[in-house]
């Protein structure tokens, strides 16, 4: 197979709906779409209707997530799953996890046109929940899927202090039939996801794609300190149980100890104290961390060492510290058949294979419970990611369309 023009008209419709997507937002001065809000849902319709003019039967579960299924050629066949999410975080970008959707509505696209069924079915999915941003718990939509929803996540709240069970009713599900929404189709033939890299490797080695051998494990806590509030101007200095810097000193120990591992990150991304008043001794904050690396032993001693931190911090300034374990993801490697078709589609492009480890987490990492995984990055100018900055070129996607249905073919040779 030899690069042609027809991937470019499929591409320029790509990045048009990734526009038409990135403007559905809950907040009106940025890209912001939270699991089961207005925005999602809204975004989700406008999906199905993309779906079925790609000749998709379409439904949404309770979750939220939206499924395109194109049939096989005959009844009985296996089930090629196609995917990513189109939840974001706030002030996104528009190409973090939509693209992976909208390229897999191009691929299918394709085959519609020629009205060719393959032997096997195709289904597209667009997962409600990814960035786990609204109640601090990642891959909701993908745990649905794969059957890993745990119930008890249910009783989770958001910042405004709606539960979980609650958003899922006001965005139209019924929260005590998510078991049933498991994936239960024909035998699953594997699960193929395309994402933007989301680091700078790919354009500086100027390659447009690459082909994911592992997805680091990953560690999402939340710890709280409680000291004392008190008034600024009169609690003296050495009497204070400020946690807001205890806080602070824990935040620094993150870094050092990531910084000290070669390969491991750490990051608090968010900080809530209270009472929040300019004039006020903070009495509690809680904050995020999230501890990843590609080997689960070293991420796990990581997070032991940083517990043992918090706790030392909190000992020494008066404090009480809690440590919460959101979630703990594994490391995944993915399919060595379907990561070998990939790169094989690569090669028939006439461009190198480059393998990577994604540091970034996906729903690949929950759909492997279900199927084989494979994953595709796309470059991404600078690496930049979780920015209003994403982009991608016209080209590049062209080439991701390109090897998606080539890999559509190749299986289709190994399933006849």
């Amino acid at each position: 197979m030899t690069r042609a023009g027809a991937g470019h008209g499929s591409a320029l419709l790509v990045l048009e709906r990734s526009a038409l997507l990135g403007g559905i937002s809950e907040e009106p001065d940025r890209l912001t779409r939270r699991f089961a809000t207005e925005a999602l849902a809204h975004a989700g319709e406008v999906v199905a209707v993309w779906l079925r003019e790609a000749g998709m039967s379409v439904r949404r579960d309770n979750a939220g997530n939206v499924v395109g299924r194109y049939d096989a050629d005959r009844t009985g066949r296996r089930t090629l799953i196609v995917g990513s999410h189109l939840d974001s975080v706030r002030d996104a970008g528009r190409f973090d996890g939509p693209l992976g959707v909208l390229v897999g509505i191009a691929a299918v696209e394709r085959l519609h046109a020629r009205g060719q069924r393959l032997p096997f079915a195709v289904e597209v999915i667009g997962f409600a929940d990814e960035e786990g941003v609204r109640f601090g718990t990642a891959y909701l939509g993908s745990k649905v899927v794969a059957g890993r929803f745990d119930m008890d996540y249910l009783r989770l709240t958001d910042e405004d202090g709606v539960t979980m069970a609650d958003a899922i009713r006001e965005a139209g599900g019924i929260p005590e039939s998510l078991a049933a929404d498991a994936w239960s189709g024909s035998g699953a033939l594997g699960y193929c996801e395309v994402h933007i890299e989301q680091g700078p490797l790919l354009e500086a080695e100027g390659l447009p794609v690459g082909v994911v051998s592992t997805i680091a494990g990953q560690s999402r806590l939340r710890v709280t300190l409680s000291g004392e509030a008190g008034h600024a101007g009169t609690v003296p200095m050495e009497l204070r149980r400020d946690a807001l810097t205890g806080a602070a000193e824990l935040v620094l120990a993150a870094e050092s100890t990531a910084r000290d591992e070669p390969g491991l990150v750490a990051t608090v991304g968010e900080l809530a104290v209270s009472p929040g008043a300019g004039n006020v001794v903070p009495g509690r904050v809680t904050l995020s961390l999230d501890v990843r690396h590609g080997d689960d032993t070293v991420r796990e001693r990581a997070c032991a060492r940083l517990r043992e931190q918090a706790e030392a911090i909190a000992a020494g300034r008066g404090l009480e510290s809690e440590w919460r374990a959101l979630q703990e993801t594994p490391a995944v490697p993915t399919s060595l058949e379907l990561s070998g078709l990939l790169e094989r589609a690569v090669e028939e492009l006439g461009l190198p294979v480059r393998r990577l480890t994604s540091g970034a987490g996906h729903d690949a990492v929950i759909m492997a419970d279900l199927a084989p995984i494979a994953m595709l990055f796309v470059r991404c100018a600078g690496g930049i990611s979780h920015n209003p900055a994403e982009s991608v070129t016209e080209d590049d996607v062209a080439v991701a369309i390109d090897v998606l249905s080539r890999i559509l073919e190749l299986l289709a040779e190994v399933e006849s």
